[in-house]
């Protein structure tokens, strides 16, 4: 309603204007055009304006109200969803950060895994070279042990020589069952690296797929093409850990590597150790073993040469004995003549007749010479009895003598033989000084050219 029509409506209802008595002809024409029906007063009218003026202006103010509030709302709605994005970026650039670092970590855990791995199998390779150079050591000691089996009589001894060369052999036992341990142990320490390098290596990747969901969700937009409404994202993935598991799995898995290789260092350190340890023994055996051969030889040589000087000189002394036994018997023939000389006389002087049958100083002396010729003849051959005794012992010792020198010449035969079989050790440690080995890890993933140490 307009301003102008509210004062007039305002002043008819005050009595400003004064009233009009209506014509008979305008009360026939009003009866006339009434509508039937309920009839409003004009207070009622008024009113009933106010009313909608008051219900537009209370709706304007609410409008007006409303949109404050929407345009605030916007603003704010706006500013919080631009903060809550950039917000999420940022947490994703932490994310993308903190993933990314652990990826490092595994990468470097995994190489010196790697390393280590290398290193152990380099050592255990070695160990095994070590294990296969005692085969030859084991089979020269046996050997010469089985060789100097074959000495004879008073050769055979147990001497230092077999004392060193048992000694050996226990000892080269010992030292291929310690290697076989240390081995054995390299064995298992490669598979507990092995497991540990698997770990890491499933976690590297899950980390690495991790990294590249993250990255992709960090540069996607509201622009961005791929993107849409997706049904309940907010759920909870099953098997989902919180970011205390998630950085304790991975500490665990690096922590579990570090242990793994620590055991290994210490382990190769042991066993370099242990392998270095056990060729100084094997060394220091066989320089032992070849010093009381060279001294069993050397010893057996001087038993040699005086046997065969004894020899030479009881050949002498038998040839001396021999000439002398033929000037025994020859005396004692010759004292035969001679008695048989004085038998005759004596006989025949029994011929005699009579008085001349007389014992005279012929007689006496002819007498006197048999018993002196028998004497002698008694003394010569007790003498050719015992020389012939002498000189058959003699003879029997020779035979004796010429036998033990057979069987030393056989012995210092074995002795030779034991060294010239022992220099086989000295052949195989040079050329092991010098043998290129080829070595693969357990892994498989290279492959290593080393001098044998």
């Amino acid at each position: 309603m307009g301003t102008a029509a509210r004062n007039t409506s305002s002043r008819r209802a005050n009595g400003a204007e004064p009233s009009r008595t209506p014509c008979s002809c305008c009360i026939r024409m009003s009866s006339l055009l009434v509508k039937p029906g309920l009839r409003h007063s004009v207070s009622e009218w008024q009113s009933n304006n106010q009313q909608l003026a008051a219900t537009a202006q209370h709706e304007r103010h609410a409008s007006t109200a409303i949109r404050q509030e929407g345009r605030s709302l916007r603003n704010d709605t706006c500013c919080q969803t631009a903060w809550d994005e950039s917000d999420t970026s940022r947490r994703l650039s932490d994310r993308v950060w903190d993933v990314a670092r652990w990826k490092d970590v595994l990468e470097s855990c995994a190489l010196k895994v790697d390393e280590e791995m290398e290193a152990l199998t380099l050592s255990k390779e070695q160990t095994e070279q070590a294990l296969a150079a005692t085969a030859v050591p084991l089979e020269v000691s046996t050997e010469c042990l089985t060789l100097r089996e074959g000495r004879q009589g008073y050769e055979l001894v147990a001497d230092a020589v077999e004392e060193q060369l048992r000694k050996e052999v226990e000892l080269i036992e010992r030292v291929q069952h310690g290697l076989q341990r240390h081995i054995d142990r390299a064995f298992e320490q490669l598979c507990v690296l092995q497991e540990a390098r698997h770990q890491l290596t499933a976690d590297l990747q899950n980390k690495m797929e991790a990294l590249d969901i993250d990255m992709s969700c960090l540069s996607l937009t509201i622009k961005s093409p791929h993107i849409s409404l997706k049904t309940n994202p907010t759920r909870i993935p099953s098997g989902s850990s919180t970011p205390q598991e998630w950085v304790q799995f991975s500490q665990y898995n690096v922590i579990r590597a570090q242990e793994a290789m620590q055991a290994s260092q210490q382990m190769r350190e042991n066993t370099n150790l242990s392998r270095a340890q056990l060729q100084n023994e094997l060394e220091a055996q066989r320089r032992a073993t070849e010093f009381a051969l060279r001294k069993r030889n050397h010893h057996e040589e001087l038993a040699r040469d005086e046997l065969q000087w004894q020899i030479r000189n009881t050949e002498e002394e038998m040839a001396e004995m021999e000439r002398d036994i033929q000037g025994l018997d020859a005396d004692l023939q010759a004292k035969t003549a001679s008695l048989k000389l004085a038998h005759t006389r004596l006989e025949t002087r029994t011929g005699r007749a009579g008085v001349d049958l007389c014992r005279d100083e012929v007689q006496h002396g002819l007498v006197a010479e048999v018993k002196q010729l028998e004497t002698t003849m008694l003394v010569l051959k007790q003498k050719l009895s015992e020389a012939r005794h002498s000189f058959q012992r003699m003879r029997l010792h020779h035979t004796r003598m010429l036998q033990d020198l057979s069987r030393k010449q056989e012995a210092l035969s074995l002795e030779q033989r034991s060294i010239n079989t022992r220099s086989r050790l000295m052949s195989t440690s040079s050329t092991d000084k010098t043998a290129a080995v080829l070595l693969t890890n357990s892994s498989g993933r290279s492959r290593l050219q080393l001098l044998a140490q």
